[in-house]
């Protein structure tokens, strides 16, 4: 953790949603006028695409069905926690982008799938903002959650995350449902050991349950919207969390433990404004009076 040089990390796995909760940390930041660098998970993959294609398939052949993006195998943790260790101690530090598609990769002349090179962040920013898969890792000697100001947790529940990434998976990026439930199963180990344990280290968790049967996810013909869900939102500590007002301004919520408030679904965005908003102004508040 660092007082003159915050981070804001958000974890969870492919598909839980932490694209929403990057876009209203995205408001609050050009609402109150903070200049965060932007830190995007898929930068810290060991493999481009092609790369990690032909890995699964090296590791397929030797007996290892389970490689995926999840796995320490697959990704630069070392260099994860080296930039958030640097950017909390100077302000700066080594990243890269992981271009995804055409769009992203034309500016660069490069294809789709690489890497562009690392470069230094901007110094000067307010805080470093990460969304990706391992905000939160544990693993061997690396720590990367003891470095993180504010480290949150974007977790649906198994049914549901499974639903979202089939629909995504196979509307968006034209893979089969067999291709999907194949990912989904090669990477379970992995999602166990690695992506599991980070909501324990959180400091607030957004976890989202529908109301409707999704007992099996593989012919759920819909994703449940937000109106068909309840918020479950736990805070490892509590204490300094108004939650009266949060019960006040959040219609239909309630506690059902001393540190976890249930809301309705579609709540969510305006959860995160009434929790991150001033979470964020005592991070700026921390930084200006020790900058």
């Amino acid at each position: 953790m660092s007082r003159k040089h915050p981070i804001v990390s958000i974890t969870g796995s492919s598909g839980a949603g932490t694209t929403t909760v990057t876009t209203t940390f995205a408001q609050i930041f050009r609402r109150e006028g903070i200049n965060a660098s932007i830190v995007e998970g898929d930068a810290f993959h060991r493999y481009n695409r092609v790369e990690m294609r032909n890995f699964m398939k090296t590791a397929s052949e030797h007996g290892n069905h389970h490689v995926s993006h999840f796995g320490p195998e697959s990704n630069l943790f070392e260099e994860l926690e080296a930039l958030f260790r640097s950017y909390g101690e100077t302000g700066t530090g080594k990243t890269r982008k992981y271009l995804h598609n055409d769009k992203e990769a034309a500016p660069y002349a490069q294809d789709p799938g690489t890497f562009t090179d690392w470069e230094d962040v901007p110094e000067g920013t307010d805080m470093l903002f990460y969304e990706g898969l391992h905000g939160g890792v544990v693993h061997g000697d690396v720590n990367i959650a003891r470095h993180a100001d504010l480290l949150v947790g974007v977790v649906p529940i198994i049914n549901l995350e499974w639903i979202q990434k089939l629909h995504r998976d196979k509307q968006a990026r034209g893979y089969t449902q067999e291709a999907v439930v194949d990912t989904i199963l090669r990477r379970m180990p992995d999602y166990v050991n690695y992506i599991c344990p980070q909501f324990a280290e959180t400091h607030v968790n957004f976890q989202r349950v529908p109301t409707v049967d999704t007992s099996n996810p593989f012919i759920a013909r819909d994703v449940p919207s937000a109106d068909e869900s309840m918020l479950v939102i736990r805070f490892r500590n509590p204490k300094g969390i108004d939650m009266p007002y949060l019960l006040s301004m959040l219609h239909d919520s309630y506690m059902s433990r001393a540190n976890t408030i249930v809301c309705p679904g579609g709540k969510m965005p305006l959860a995160m404004q009434l929790i991150f908003t001033p979470m964020i102004l005592q991070l700026m508040d921390r930084k200006k009076r020790h900058g």
